[in-house]
């Protein structure tokens, strides 16, 4: 049996270890897509508990031939959306909350010795364009990207992640990734292509 199908036995037990083991496994994976979709780090840590403890009380409709990280991006992804849609948030608050944000995190992951400063800094320019242009995107279209590009997930993966279509995924992949070359010119986004895995 494997670790995962151990955990999920363990979990519909109501093994409270089981469950400390699911937070600390997919804890990360949750808090930035969290971020990503709702823009600062109050409110993606507000998201990461809500998923946790929907999760944990909901745990009984979780279909056993699932898999717990698709599942937790599901539940992640609609507590994201109801997050924004309760506090009204405007495009252009969230958009100049998220260039902010996204400013300090790069600043803070900067390579301690950086080998090219001028590329290290380009690189820190083009990863704040990308998080700013990200926010002229659609909730669903900017879900669909980071998951493909972000968690490299298939797009079978992230229809299901996201209870949609696998036409609809790659619909608002093909827009997204079209949205995002407008922003950023065609040589920042060029990187990103419409697969069709």
């Amino acid at each position: 049996m494997s670790d995962e199908h151990n955990l999920i036995g363990r979990l519909a037990t109501g093994d409270k270890e089981a469950f400390r083991e699911l937070v600390e496994a997919h804890k990360k994976k949750v808090y930035y897509l969290a971020f990503e979709l709702v823009g600062n780090q109050s409110d993606a840590e507000d998201v990461s508990q809500d998923v946790f403890l929907k999760a944990f009380r909901s745990f009984g409709t979780f279909k056993r031939d699932a898999r717990l990280g698709a599942w937790l991006y599901r539940i992640t992804y609609n507590t994201a959306i109801d997050h924004l849609r309760r506090r009204g948030i405007s495009a252009e608050t969230v958009d100049e909350a998220v260039l902010e944000a996204n400013l300090d995190r790069v600043a803070r992951e900067a390579p301690a010795r950086a080998t090219d400063p001028a590329r290290t800094a380009e690189s820190q320019l083009l990863q704040v364009r990308i998080a700013s242009a990200l926010e002229k995107v659609s909730p669903q279209e900017k879900a669909v990207f980071l998951l493909r590009h972000y968690d490299d997930l298939m797009l079978k993966d992230i229809a299901e992640v996201l209870g949609l279509s696998l036409g609809s995924v790659k619909s608002y992949l093909f827009r997204a990734v079209k949205k995002l070359q407008r922003e950023l010119g065609a040589g920042g986004a060029a990187r990103w292509e419409v697969s069709h895995d």
